[in-house]
Parts: C-alpha cells; sequence; structure tokens
C-alpha cells in the first residue's frame, strides 16, 4: 500500500516538467523578439506607407491572332498596357511596333491548348515580359498587364 501513494506523486512531479520548460523557452524567446526589435534588427511595420515610385503605362494596340490549322480556325484577342518609369514613357512608346511584333510572333507559337488553359496564363505573361524587355532594354518595362485575351 504504500507504493500505491507514492506512484500518484511521482507523476504529478514528472507531468510538471514539460511545463516548464515550455514556459522558460517562451520566455526566451519572447526576450530574443524583444531584444531584436529594440536593437533594430527586426524593422516594424510603421503607420506610414512607403512612398511609391511614379509609374506611366503605355498601351499597346489589340492584336487579332489567327490560331489552330485551316480546319479548326479560332481566333485570340489580346490587348495589353505596359508599367514603365515616367522617364522611359516616349522611349517605350516608340517601340510599340516592335513590341507588338515579337508579341505577335510569340503567341502564333504558342499552342492553343496552352491558350484555353486559364492557369497558363501567368507562365504566358512571364515569358512575354522577357520578351518585351528584350526588346525596350533592361531596366524600363517593369510589367506587362493583360487587359484583353479573349479566343472564340
Amino acid at each position: 500500500m504504500a507504493d500505491m501513494a507514492v506512484q500518484p506523486e511521482a507523476r504529478g512531479k514528472s507531468s510538471r516538467l514539460p511545463l516548464i520548460i515550455a514556459g522558460v523557452v517562451a520566455l526566451g524567446l519572447g526576450g530574443a523578439g524583444f531584444w531584436a526589435t529594440y536593437t533594430g534588427m527586426v524593422a516594424l511595420p510603421s503607420g506610414h506607407a512607403a512612398p511609391q515610385a511614379p509609374i506611366a503605362f503605355v498601351p499597346l494596340d489589340a492584336l487579332i491572332i489567327s490560331l489552330g490549322d485551316m480546319n479548326d480556325r479560332q481566333h485570340l484577342r489580346f490587348a495589353a498596357q505596359l508599367e514603365v518609369a515616367p522617364e522611359h514613357q516616349a522611349e517605350v512608346a516608340k517601340l510599340a511596333p516592335r513590341i507588338l511584333d515579337v508579341l505577335n510572333g510569340y503567341l502564333r507559337a504558342v499552342s492553343v491548348s496552352d491558350l484555353d488553359n486559364p492557369a497558363q496564363l501567368v507562365r504566358l505573361r512571364a515569358q512575354m515580359l522577357r520578351r518585351v524587355q528584350i526588346v525596350t532594354g533592361e531596366g524600363r518595362v517593369r510589367d506587362l498587364l493583360v487587359t484583353e485575351f479573349v479566343m472564340n
């Protein structure tokens, strides 16, 4: 009977040990977080939004592209705008015919099944943006915004 009284008491002490360890770890992590924030290692967001760089948009003419073979002819209507820095807007606008030529050639080479899949639009945008950046020069075009993408 003396053994039975000792066992519950031993179980009670061992169950408090993980709680004590968790408390010590939590205090340690809290202190480390405070120290990192206080010393400037981690920056907290301020109430003020960072000033955004000014942007301008260069609209591109809409393209109508024939897709598929002669028996199953489909068309794609594509329109986009280019996001540029205001100081590069005139330069990029002058290159619009060359940009349209590159986009036209790329979209004709893409398979119809890729154009039908909505998930492929992200990959297509990235490919087109890269081609536009090569034509216009590095650092002039920030993004390509697809404003119209309709297949019949």
